[in-house]
């Protein structure tokens, strides 16, 4: 990928060491504490505590086979996520953007470029993420933009704080996947 692309009024880069106290913040108040309430991507009602720390940013930033796409508008980081290579699949997880911003399509568009980035970079055929089953909102809007729910769960990391503290006992994550169909010429 350039590191960086102009879209607009937003610029998409590849993060760097220097970006993760700020990605780390972001990721924060997009899902967790009262900050997050703002917007509509709050999991704070199904988990306390943290959803990632510095160690979880920087092995994203510094593995080769994992972009964090950080989004800029008037030099402030005000979106990103993870993408990791897993073969002819994409892996699309990490998504945040600033609570005060949702709902306006900044999240539509760094998902249409997450998605064009694994298929100029890697070939990708297909993106897959996980979502914590009980989103139904949140599995709603990436059902519009063309990800299918598979039923395929895998258990919440419970006991792990690193992921959160479940305020319920059901949580599980179900995996969604999109082809990708060939880059536009």
């Amino acid at each position: 990928m350039e590191n960086v692309k102009e879209s607009g009024a937003l610029t998409f880069r590849i993060a760097a060491e220097d970006d993760i106290p700020a990605l780390v913040s972001l990721v924060e108040s997009a899902y967790r504490g009262d900050a997050s309430r703002a917007g509509w991507t709050t999991e704070a009602d199904l988990l306390e505590g943290q959803r990632t720390d510095p160690e979880g940013i920087a092995a994203v930033v510094t593995d080769t086979g994992s972009i964090m796409l950080a989004v800029e508008r008037a030099g402030l980081i005000v979106a990103c996520c993870q993408l990791e290579r897993r073969d002819e699949r994409a892996y699309f997880g990490m998504f945040a953007v600033r609570p005060e911003m949702q709902g306006a399509g900044l999240g539509r568009a760094v998902l249409a470029e997450a998605e064009r980035t694994v298929q100029a970079e890697w070939g990708a055929r297909e993106m897959q993420m996980t979502v914590i089953r009980q989103r139904e909102d949140l599995i709603a809007w990436y059902e519009r933009r063309g990800y299918t729910r598979t039923g395929q769960l895998s258990p919440f990391p419970y006991g792990d704080e690193r992921f959160g503290i479940p305020q319920r006992d059901d949580l599980a994550f179900e995996l969604l996947i999109k082809p990708l169909g060939p880059l536009p010429s």
